[in-house]
Order: structure tokens, then C-alpha cells, then sequence
């Protein structure tokens, strides 16, 4: 690649934003050439900048990263973008990758390995940080939630009773208590507890802090 690889940063926390310039500054070869505080100006930057690398942070008050990549690739099929999240949920790694993404890391990465995902990313390659690749390993072979079991656990975290669920949606207890079974049985789980923080551990649902 000639010149600096030139990088795009859309991520809505601004200390992560400067620590971010702070290591790429450092870097002869890596050109930040913008940083967006949110999805609306981040998506108009990089449609104007077309970046060769966009960071592009995985939450933001009014959006999800991952519900959006796809509009990304519309505008520019080639993009290689790297999913920045606070945590490593095997369930949003594995969406951000089947979207599209070329790479997936956490905000408590080290500024060695944030340039050499950056590197990497820019080579053409994926790059996956070797404890993520282990959350993903560790749960490979589980079975996928249906939409039915994911809207029911939705709930379940929500502190809904199965009562609450059931009159929700407008079906049987006994469905409910059907399709928690399965839920428990696909994710490994035997009480409501445990499956609610499963969920969010795994990012099998959003939960807007």
C-alpha cells in the first residue's frame, strides 16, 4: 500500500476517541484522517473519506454497529472495517463477521495490538485477538436461538414472569415454558438467572445502559 494507511474512528465515548489519536499519532505509517462522536457523522465521513480501515465502535445511543454494517457496504463494497466493542459477546462477534466485518476487538486492547489489528486489516486479512477466538471456539457448536426463543429471552432479562411473556405475546404458559427449555438446553443454563446473564455476556441481547 503507498503512503499511510488511513483510518477512519467513529465511536461515540470521547476518551476512547483520544486514547485512539494518541496511539495512532505515534505511528509513521497509520494516518487518522477523522474521528466522529456518532453513527450520523461517522457514516457521512466515511462516505466522503472512504478510509482504508474504519474503527467503528459497536454502540451508539440511537443505533447498533452491527444492524448498520450493512448500509457501510453498500456505500463502499471493499470496506474493511474493524468492530470496536466494550466486551467480547461470541453472539455479536459472530454477526459482525457474517456482516462483513474484518475484525473484531475490545477497548481494553493494547495500543501494540490496536496497530497491529490495524495492520492487519489493512493487508487484506482478518484479524480476531486470540481471547476473542476463544470466546468464539468455546461456543461454536452451540445451537442458535429461533427469533421466537431470542424475543422470549429478550424478555426473560427483561424480568418479565412467564405469565407477562406468555399474555405478550399472545400465546400459552406452555409455550413459554417450551421455548425456555430450549433456551436453557442451547445455552447451556437451568435457571432464569443464569440465562439472563448469559445473555448479556454473549450478547444474545442488547441491553441499552
Amino acid at each position: 500500500m503507498a503512503g499511510p494507511i488511513r483510518v477512519l474512528l467513529i465511536e461515540n465515548q470521547p476518551l476512547t476517541r483520544i486514547g485512539v489519536r494518541a496511539v495512532l499519532e505515534k505511528e509513521n505509517d497509520i494516518e487518522l484522517m477523522d474521528d466522529a462522536g456518532n453513527a450520523v457523522d461517522g457514516f457521512a465521513s466515511f462516505q466522503t473519506l472512504r478510509p482504508d480501515v474504519t474503527i467503528l465502535g459497536l454502540r451508539f445511543p440511537d443505533s447498533c454497529t452491527i444492524d448498520d454494517l450493512d448500509n457501510y457496504f453498500i456505500a463502499n463494497p471493499k470496506a474493511k472495517i474493524i468492530v470496536l466493542a466494550e466486551h467480547a459477546g461470541d453472539a455479536e462477534i459472530s454477526r459482525a463477521l457474517k456482516k462483513g466485518a474484518a475484525g473484531y476487538i475490545c477497548k481494553d486492547i493494547s495500543p501494540e495490538e490496536l496497530v497491529k489489528a490495524i495492520r492487519t486489516v489493512a493487508s487484506g486479512k482478518k484479524y480476531i485477538p486470540d481471547d476473542i477466538a476463544r470466546v468464539l471456539s468455546e461456543n461454536y457448536h452451540r445451537e442458535e436461538l429461533t427469533p421466537a426463543e431470542s424475543n422470549v429471552l429478550r424478555m426473560i432479562v427483561g424480568g418479565m414472569s412467564n405469565k407477562e411473556i406468555a399474555f405478550a405475546l399472545d400465546v400459552s404458559e406452555n409455550t413459554i415454558k417450551s421455548h425456555i427449555q430450549n433456551i436453557f438446553g442451547k445455552i447451556g443454563v437451568s435457571d432464569r438467572t443464569s440465562a439472563a446473564t448469559t445473555a448479556i455476556k454473549r450478547g444474545l441481547v442488547r441491553v441499552d445502559l
